[in-house]
């Protein structure tokens, strides 16, 4: 019976020993625990055998009390030993586990050849280990070939993380034509969150395209499979974690183990709440990754100015000015003179963002056609407005900039306008003889019951209760002909940089430029933690 009892107290300690050295899942925890059992185990066992001995030199009638108690204590130290055999088991199970097993698995598919010029990898991370990961600490590299001297850029399209969570970077490695030559690293924010074991991101869509819009070859990218149109795990994509590959194999036969430093991309830092940012990474007017940005290219009839002219082909997406890294959105004004002949361009965020705070854009004016005769009644104009124009609670705040003037009057003139109504024509409005040649920073400030327009940080008007917005607005950029005075063709242009929106709060126009560019550089040209209502 004491045999019996000895070996069930065996099982319980051991499985006491591989319960504890399962939860803790520390491999130094588990080493401490097998030293202790391994003293104690080797001091009970010697303790045994010492009282052994003394009982055979223990004459007559004790002789079998003391065998017992020698029996007691060789049970007690099968006990020790069974716990060290329970925590050494568990800690190697533990520790080969832990090792044999990844503790990141991306899974990869694509839509096959570039769709609209730009290839289009879907990524997924799965935590396939047994804690805890941080998505901060979290790098995936995706490789291709970069075609020549070809600038290169991306975006996110749609994930259930939210692309305001998501950081991406493409990065030139050097080594021109070969399958190695760059990679586009994607990273995740503070705010992207955390996978328990088992949990995945879900689906991550990215868009990877050349700046000046070429189609992109991928036939020797070495990231992409044409194969793959369904998710699958994928070795030819690479996750680091704390800067350490732990899964896949690079193309220059970087494994598992592999340290890399930490990039400008890594996009750790978070992002702050009440916040739109949009530092205009797409490949056109039909870019998918618009809709998700709550973005439209305009492409429709209606007025201002030429009615019924307006195209989204007139919104392109080039790279920054005077060939600098980055993109804009650029917004065409063209006419030969007939209203068949003109095109007027708009982008304009479908759901309405804007109420209280402020709205703060860089952009570029022209005072001469970039191609043509000068003269036009141009007017490039940013402004935020009701989506319904026939609201109780219009709204509308407008910058107009006419470099030759308009509605009867000598440019160049900067038109400043808050409205309650356009159906009345209720609105306050202060003119300023400005020349606004080149870039700027236009910034509208809603707060306290006034409104307030500045320009690169100067303030030029004031609009006091009667006219601060009743309701949320779109926000709207535009470029269109007040009339069209003369024949012949031409054309002009109105490029914006970024555009920074904070909700609730006056912002300068050095701290939204600060804000841009900071957001810009980790990583993140696209940003959205506006609230759901207002």
């Amino acid at each position: 019976m004491n045999v019996l009892r000895g070996l069930g107290a065996c099982a319980v300690l051991a499985g006491i020993a591989y319960t504890v050295t399962r939860v803790t899942q520390v491999s130094g925890v588990v080493i401490g625990y097998t030293a202790i059992a391994i003293v104690v185990s080797l001091t009970g066992w010697a303790l045994s055998l010492r009282r052994l001995r003394h009982d055979r030199r223990v004459a007559g009638a004790t002789r079998r009390r003391k065998r017992s108690g020698g029996a007691r204590s060789i049970l007690a130290g099968a006990a020790v030993l069974a716990l060290l055999g329970g925590a050494g088991i568990a800690g190697y199970r533990w520790w080969t586990q832990e090792q044999d097993s990844a503790v990141l698995t991306v899974r990869y598919r694509t839509h096959g050849a570039a769709d609209g010029g730009a290839a289009q990898p879907w990524l997924e991370v799965i935590n396939t280990s047994g804690r805890t990961v941080d998505l901060a600490d979290v790098r995936l590299r995706y490789y291709y070939t970069a075609d020549g001297d070809a600038e290169y850029a991306a975006n996110c399209t749609r994930t259930a993380l939210d692309c305001s969570h998501v950081s991406l970077r493409t990065v030139p490695a050097g080594n021109t034509g070969s399958a190695r030559d760059a990679y586009l690293e994607v990273g995740f924010t503070g705010a992207a969150g955390t996978l328990k074991p088992g949990g995945t991101t879900r689906a991550i869509g990215l868009q990877l395209y050349r700046v000046d819009h070429k189609k992109v070859d991928q036939s020797d990218d070495y990231s992409f499979d044409a194969t793959m149109t369904v998710y699958q795990e994928s070795a030819r994509v690479t996750a680091y974690l704390d800067g350490v590959q732990v899964w896949g194999e690079g193309p220059d036969g970087d494994t598992e183990g592999t340290e890399v430093s930490a990039g400008s991309g890594a996009g750790t830092a978070r992002i702050p709440e009440g916040v739109l940012f949009d530092d205009f990474a797409y490949t056109g007017p039909d870019d998918k990754a618009l809709a998700a940005h709550n973005w439209e290219a305009r492409d429709g009839e209606g007025g201002p100015g030429i009615k019924d002219s307006w195209s989204k082909k007139a919104v392109t997406f080039p790279s920054g000015e005077s060939g600098a890294s980055g993109q804009v959105v650029r917004l065409e004004a063209a006419t030969d003179g007939t209203k068949k002949g003109t095109v007027q361009s708009e982008f304009h965020t479908v759901r309405p963002v804007f109420r209280e705070g402020t709205l703060a854009a860089r952009v570029y004016f022209g005072n001469t056609p970039v191609r043509g005769k000068d003269g036009d009644h141009v007017s490039p104009a940013l402004f935020a407005i009701s989506p319904d124009h026939k609201s109780k609670k219009y709204s509308e705040l407008d910058f107009e900039y006419m470099p030759n003037g308009g509605w009867g009057r000598y440019g160049p003139i900067l038109d400043t306008t808050s409205w309650r109504s356009s159906e009345d024509l209720d609105r306050v409005t202060e003119p300023h003889t400005r020349k606004l040649e080149g870039w700027h920073i236009l910034t509208m400030t809603a707060v306290d019951d006034k409104v307030t327009y500045a320009v690169d940080g100067k303030k030029l008007y004031t609009s006091g209760k009667a006219y601060f917005p009743r309701e949320s607005m779109t926000v709207n950029f535009s470029n269109w002909f007040v009339d069209l005075p003369f024949q012949g063709k031409r054309s002009w242009e109105v490029k914006v940089d970024w555009v920074y929106l904070k909700s609730g709060a006056a912002v300068p126009a050095d701290e939204a430029a600060e804000a841009a560019a900071g957001l810009a550089a980790q990583g993140t040209p696209y940003v959205n933690t506006l609230p759901k209502k207002g």
